[in-house]
């Protein structure tokens, strides 16, 4: 068991795995990124909505 264990540590890691986890990452990377960038976008919009809404309120009724 020690000797499969030190194999499988001590082999020097395979070109396409690490080129395939540098692209994984860089895909996180810019799937975060597009998170961040929806989440403002959707911050934005729920505060201009909240203010539009606000202007269609009255503040007393128009007939009395």
């Amino acid at each position: 068991m020690a000797k499969a264990l030190y194999g499988h540590v001590a082999a020097a890691p395979d070109r396409r795995m690490l080129d395939e986890v540098t692209r994984l990452r860089a895909t996180v990377q810019a799937l975060e990124f597009e998170i961040a960038r929806l989440r403002a976008e959707n911050d934005r919009l729920a505060a201009a909505v909240a203010e539009a809404d606000d202007v269609l309120r009255l503040a007393e009724p128009a007939l009395t």
